[in-house]
């Protein structure tokens, strides 16, 4: 029995991609001409890949919850294998990093393939051992689930940004899913100390830290893209210079259709503008969790955990480096930034989440009461 979808939730989704073709179109379109001739060269590119993404969501939403607990660990090993394929000759690389598998007819970024896939086998994992996530090596075996893709994320692809969110999204799944604090805590320490040895032992990244503690010594160097990041913010103002007439985007802001479109935003229709893009964010993630409290299955709930956690660490990662609250990591913004493979994907997880809240006990009150007292015996914490 199916409770129907959250149109909310897709009313929200819409409005946001319409927002992002929108913003991309004005973002990108001085660099699409200079470089390809037509103004609309990455829009063109960014719609086919949406309509496609939609088209996934529409289809995913219809597909049974069981579908992606029975497929976790294909998905994965699937996902393992892509990340693999980077090395190959199929790899592609793009502005010194090599993060892409060239298909011919289109480019795949795996590490967006891995999101999903850590999601799913997470979900899998905590599902079926919940009993024994006190035991420490339960536990370890479920961390390590996440570290692979972590590890196979920093070590292949040399992407810092994405290694913290994947990892940040597993951290989550396992914190809404145990009571042992002192396992999270060791794990939240052992995290913060690899990302401190690696900064420290690869000089590209310790150059970032520098930077970014130091923004005006490297304001013509490696700080030159946040230093215009935050020019533009600051022109901008409170209400902008109205949409279409950023100049920062004339060659100023480096990658202005990427992963600095949240400057672009401010400077066109200034702080209020990103308020509302924020604003639209926290409304989406608002909608999952209206999804979560009514589902009474443990694997679903984990779903929309694992996507909403993507969802809101990803923004506000992206949000703090081009602001300059963090250094910079090169990581998109959701739903606004250029990249077909990132957006498709993102449809993916949204339609996993609609699959969820498509699904419906005989006797919810029932189930749900059952499902709360057992898993308070198992220990579970729960967001209320």
């Amino acid at each position: 029995m199916n409770s129907g979808i959250d149109w909310m939730l897709v009313l929200c989704v819409v409005v946001l991609l319409v927002f992002g073709l929108i913003m991309l179109y004005s973002a990108s379109s001085y660099n699409s001409q200079i470089k390809f001739g037509t103004s609309s060269w990455y829009v063109r590119r960014q719609l086919i890949a949406t309509i496609i993404g939609i088209g996934v969501m529409i289809g995913v939403s219809f597909v049974p919850v069981r579908f992606w607990q029975k497929a976790a660990i294909p998905i994965y090993i699937v996902a393992v294998i892509a990340m693999l394929l980077v090395l190959t000759p199929i790899g592609e690389e793009y502005l010194g990093a090599r993060r892409w598998l060239n298909l011919k007819i289109i480019s795949v970024q795996p590490s967006e393939i891995l999101k999903i896939a850590m999601v799913c086998a997470m979900a899998y994992f905590i599902t079926r051992f919940i009993k024994f996530l006190g035991d420490w090596r339960i536990y370890t075996i479920g961390f390590g689930i996440c570290m692979i893709g972590c590890i196979l994320t920093l070590f292949i692809t040399d992407d810092l940004g994405t290694t913290i969110i994947i990892f940040a999204m597993g951290f989550i799944m396992l914190l809404v899913s145990s009571t042992k604090i002192r396992y999270l805590l060791i794990t939240a320490v052992a995290a913060l100390v690899a990302v401190v040895g690696v900064i420290l032992l690869k000089p590209n990244k310790m150059v970032r830290v520098q930077s970014w503690l130091h923004l005006e010594q490297y304001s013509d160097d490696i700080g030159y893209q946040i230093t215009q990041a935050l020019y533009a913010i600051g022109s901008g103002g409170v209400f902008g210079k109205g949409l279409g007439k950023s100049t920062q985007k004339m060659g100023f802001v480096p990658e202005s259709e990427n992963d600095m479109i949240f400057s672009i935003i401010c400077e066109e229709l200034g702080i209020i503008g990103g308020i509302i893009l924020i604003v639209l964010i926290v409304f989406l993630i608002w909608r999952m969790k209206k999804i979560y409290d009514r589902t009474t299955d443990l694997f679903g709930r984990l779903i929309i955990v694992g996507v909403a956690s993507h969802i809101a660490i990803q923004t506000f990662v992206n949000i703090a480096v081009v602001t300059n609250l963090l250094p910079n990591t090169g990581v998109p913004l959701p739903f606004m930034s250029y990249g077909g493979t990132a957006v498709v994907f993102l449809l993916v997880e949204i339609g996993m989440v609609l699959a969820v809240g498509r699904t419906k006990p005989e006797d919810p009150e029932k189930k749900r009461s059952d499902y709360y007292q057992r898993d308070k015996e198992r220990g579970v914490i729960y967001f209320q």
